[in-house]
C-alpha cells in the first residue's frame, strides 16, 4: 500500500465510523434483542450469538457455510515449519496466535455444554456441535504423532508487535511442541479431556469420529501421566506470561481422568481417581474454575457419577462439590467469594467474566444433578436447594446481559448497548471485502487507540467485563476488560441454553 493511501484510509476510518459500520456481517434483528414477556432476558437470542462468535475466531480455510462474512481464510500454512498440518483451530482471543492450552479447555467446555444442555438447544445444537468439531479436527492434527503434542502456532511476542488482520498475517508462524524430553502434562491432560468429552458429543451422530476421538484421548492421557512436567518450564519464553500454568498439572490429570472415565466407562480410570484423587487436589478449597485450574470442574463432573449413576466410591465428590458451591454463594455461611456493588462475582481484574461464565455453568449443572437425585447442597448449618443455586447463576448471567450499573450488555451484539471498541484485531480493522489489499503490520496501531467503533461486529463475543467498581471504559487498548476469548464463551453456551429452555424461549 502506498503511504498516501494508507493515511487516507486511516483518516477515513477515524473520521467516518458510520461508513465502516455500513458493512455489518450479520443483520441485526431489533426485535431479537428485546426482552420476551415476563421480564426475562432473551436467552435464546444470546445463545444463538454466543455460538456464532466461534465462527469469528476460526483459523484456516473457512467453509461455504461461514456466517461471519467479514472473516476470511488465514493460517493456511500453519505447521509447515515442522512438516505437519496444523491448519484450523481457533484464535483464542483478540490476537492471531493459536494457544493449545486454552483451546483445549474451550473444547472441553463446549462439549460439556452440549452434553448437559444440548437436548434443549433445538436448532442451535448443530451449530454448537460444529463449533466443537472445528476444534477437535485441529486437536487431532496436533496429536497426530505419538508422545508429541503441538501446543502453539505463532510467536506471541512477535504477533503482539503487530496489529493486523489474521488474513494478512505475516508474523512468524513458529510451531512449539511438547514431547517426552520436554513434557507438558497440563496441556496433554487437558487435550485428553477435550477429546474424551467431544467423543461423547458425537457418540450417536458420528460413531466413527467418536471412536477416533476417544482412542486419541486414551493415548494422549497416557502420555500426560507417564511423562510429567509443566510446559511452562519447557516453553516458558513462548507461553508465559500469556498462558503460564500457575495451578500445577495435578488438576488437569484429575480432570482428564474424570472425562476418560465418563467416555470409556473403563474401571481403570475409576481406580486411578480413587488412588490419586487426594494427591491430585480433589479436596483443595480453591474455588476458581478457568483454563488454568480445573479442580472445581472435576469435582462437579465426578459428583454426577455418584449422584446420578450411584457410583459409590465417588461419594466424597458430593461433599467436595458442596464445599465449592458453599464457597461461591453469597448467602452461604462459609462463602469466601467477593462481589462488586452491582452484584457481580469478582475474582480478578483481568478478564473477570471468564470466572463468571464458568462458575455459572457449574452452578446450573450441579443444580441439575441435585434435582435429578433429589438432593440439596449442605453448607454448614444451611442448605441450598437447586432452585436457590440456579437463581444465583441467573443473576450473574443477567448482569452480563445488561442488568448492571452500566446498563450495558457485555455480549457484543446483544441488547441496545454493548461494547463498541473491543480489543480484537479482525473486528477493529476494515474487512477484506472493504479493503482487499494488504494492511501492513504497524498500520493497525493507529486504529488501536482510536475512539471509532469497530467496523466489524464480532457477534456474541463476551468481553473481559467491568472492573471491581462495575465500570467499563470501552477502550480498545484496554485488553483486560475489552478483549473477548473463546473460554469466556464456551461455558456460557450451556448456561444460556438452560435459561432459554427454562423460560420457554426454545
Amino acid at each position: 500500500m502506498a503511504l498516501s493511501s494508507a493515511f487516507s484510509l486511516l483518516f477515513l476510518l477515524l473520521c467516518c465510523p458510520l461508513l465502516c459500520n455500513a458493512f455489518p456481517f450479520f443483520p441485526l434483528n431489533e426485535t431479537s434483542n428485546r426482552r420476551p414477556h415476563g421480564g426475562a432476558h432473551n436467552y435464546a437470542d444470546a445463545l444463538t450469538k454466543s455460538i456464532l462468535f466461534f465462527e469469528g475466531q476460526r483459523s484456516g480455510k473457512l467453509p461455504s457455510s461461514q456466517r461471519i462474512s467479514w472473516r476470511g481464510d488465514s493460517g493456511l500454512s500453519d505447521g509447515a515449519e515442522m512438516h505437519v498440518d496444523l491448519v484450523g483451530g481457533y484464535y483464542d482471543a483478540g490476537d492471531n496466535v493459536k494457544f493449545g492450552f486454552p483451546m483445549a479447555f474451550t473444547t472441553t467446555m463446549l462439549s460439556w455444554s452440549v452434553l448437559e444442555f444440548g437436548g434443549v438447544m433445538k436448532h442451535e445444537l448443530s451449530n454448537a456441535k460444529e463449533a466443537v468439531k472445528w476444534a477437535t479436527d485441529y486437536l487431532l492434527k496436533a496429536t497426530s504423532l505419538p508422545d508429541t503434542i503441538f501446543v502453539q502456532v505463532g510467536d506471541a511476542a512477535k504477533d503482539h508487535a503487530c496489529w493486523e488482520r489474521p488474513e494478512d498475517m505475516d508474523t512468524p508462524r513458529n510451531v512449539f511442541k511438547i514431547d517426552k524430553n520436554s513434557p507438558g502434562t497440563e496441556v496433554a491432560a487437558e487435550t485428553a479431556a477435550a477429546l474424551a468429552a467431544a467423543s461423547l458429543v458425537f457418540r450417536k451422530s458420528d460413531p466413527i469420529y467418536s471412536k477416533l476421538l476417544v482412542r486419541r484421548a486414551i493415548r494422549v492421557f497416557e502420555f500426560a501421566d507417564k511423562h510429567r512436567g509443566s510446559y511452562s518450564d519447557a516453553l516458558r519464553q513462548y507461553v508465559c506470561p500469556y498462558y503460564c500454568d500457575y495451578s500445577g498439572y495435578q488438576d488437569e490429570l484429575l480432570w482428564g481422568a474424570a472425562w476418560l472415565h465418563k467416555a470409556t466407562r473403563n474401571p481403570a480410570y475409576l481406580s486411578y481417581i480413587q488412588t490419586n484423587g487426594h494427591i491430585l487436589g480433589a479436596d483443595e478449597s480453591d474455588n476458581s474454575f478457568c483454563w488454568d485450574n480445573k479442580h472445581a470442574g472435576a469435582r462437579i463432573l465426578l459428583s454426577k457419577a455418584f449422584l446420578i449413576q450411584s457410583i459409590q466410591p465417588l461419594h466424597e465428590y458430593k461433599i467436595h462439590s458442596d464445599s465449592y458451591i458453599c464457597s461461591v454463594l453469597p448467602k452461604s455461611p462459609v462463602s469466601n467469594a467477593q462481589f462488586t456493588k452491582g452484584g457481580l462475582l469478582f475474582k480478578m481484574n483481568d478478564a473477570n467474566l471468564q470466572y463468571v461464565t464458568s462458575t455459572s455453568f457449574l452452578l446450573v449443572t450441579y443444580a441439575k444433578y441435585l434435582s435429578s437425585s433429589q438432593q440439596v447442597a449442605q453448607c454448614g448449618g444451611s442448605i441450598f436447594t437447586p432452585k436457590m443455586i440456579r437463581a444465583f447463576a441467573k443473576k450473574q448471567v443477567d448482569y452480563i446481559l445488561g442488568d448492571n450499573p452500566m446498563q450495558m450488555s457485555y455480549m457484543v451484539g446483544y441488547g441496545s448497548k454493548y461494547p463498541q471498541r473491543i480489543h480484537h484485531r479482525g473486528s477493529s480493522l476494515p474487512s477484506m471485502t472493504v479493503h482487499p489489499s494488504k494492511l501492513q503490520c504497524s498500520f493497525g496501531f493507529g486504529l488501536l487507540n482510536s475512539e471509532s467503533p469497530n467496523p466489524n461486529v464480532l457477534m456474541g463475543a463476551v468481553v473481559g467485563g467491568p472492573d471491581q467498581n462495575d465500570r467499563f471504559p470501552d477502550q480498545r487498548s484496554d485488553y483486560e476488560h475489552s478483549e473477548p476469548s473463546t473460554y469466556i464463551n464456551a461455558p456460557f453456551v450451556g448456561t444460556l441454553a438452560y435459561l432459554a429452555h427454562s423460560f420457554g424461549q426454545i
